[in-house]
């Protein structure tokens, strides 16, 4: 795993997603409603906005220019006009410390999404 340090949790806040960038790939930092930390791909698959400039709707990310929400626990969009999912990386928490892996995305498809949001 190639992870990488891209903030510390105190930095990442209920409520305003972050933007960071590893590598040349642009990362929004978020936290769901439990708390969690998730790494999406920045980039609106509807429309190359950066999603960290959005909302967080519960356990989802919303573009700010088209309204399409993203899950943050799969990427897969829940609403119109997107309908192509964001990429997930994986995360982890080491004391204050927030690593991510842009170079090893969680394949989140069928069984290995760990919960959707209908």
């Amino acid at each position: 795993m190639s992870e990488v340090r891209v903030a510390s949790t105190s930095e990442i806040s209920l409520t305003d997603p972050i933007r960071v960038e590893v590598d040349g790939v642009p990362v929004s930092l978020v936290r769901d409603s439990a708390g969690e930390i998730h790494a999406l791909g920045d980039t609106c698959t509807h429309g190359e906005i950066s999603l960290s400039e959005g909302f967080i709707e519960g356990d989802s990310l919303e573009c700010w220019a088209h309204g399409s929400r993203f899950n943050m626990f799969t990427g897969k969009p829940e609403n119109l006009p997107a309908f192509e999912p964001v990429p997930v990386f994986p995360v982890r928490v080491d004391g204050d410390d927030v690593m991510i892996d842009v170079h090893n995305p969680i394949d989140v498809s069928g069984d290995a999404a760990r919960k959707e949001v209908s």
